[in-house]
């Protein structure tokens, strides 16, 4: 029998500015709410049957809601049915939002890899267009998160 192998997929949240949204509410990108789209997506285009097989490997390992990236472990059986189910999440709570995928692997290490340099370039490219400075509170929360995706165990 061949071995449990599972996929690591990083995306990339986009708030979709092609469509209307009541208020003035942002979302502030949690592992929960993330999880919560993504399984009511499964479970709206495969039924319960999809969302059972996808649940014994899903997880959302890592989420930066300041870069919106976020890592998320599949079954290899299953991903191409959370894959699919990630491109027709269309909200998280009343905030319209688009996912891209942008890498795809079969080990946590390149995944954070992946990650790593993709929340540096955010990091420089918002730490060169902040208009009002960079305070030390962000530059210590980015430094946490940077921790964070380093401290990922499979």
């Amino acid at each position: 029998m061949p071995p449990f192998r599972n996929r690591y997929m990083v995306v990339e949240a986009f708030l979709d500015p092609n469509r209307d949204f009541a208020g003035d509410e942002t979302i502030i990108l949690t592992q929960f709410n993330v999880s919560k789209a993504i399984k009511d997506s499964i479970q709206f285009n495969f039924g319960k049957c999809g969302l059972a097989a996808s649940l014994g490997s899903f997880q959302v390992k890592y989420v930066n809601p300041i870069t919106k990236l976020c890592i998320i472990r599949v079954a290899f059986k299953e991903h191409q049915m959370v894959w699919s189910a990630i491109t027709t999440v269309k909200s998280i709570g009343q905030c319209p939002i688009i996912f891209n995928l942008l890498d795809l692997s079969g080990s946590l290490k390149v995944g954070k890899t992946v990650a790593m340099k993709c929340d540096e370039a955010k990091f420089e490219h918002y730490k060169l267009t902040a208009k009002d400075g960079n305070s030390p509170q962000l530059l210590q929360e980015i430094h946490n998160y940077f921790e964070k995706i380093k401290a990922l165990e499979m």
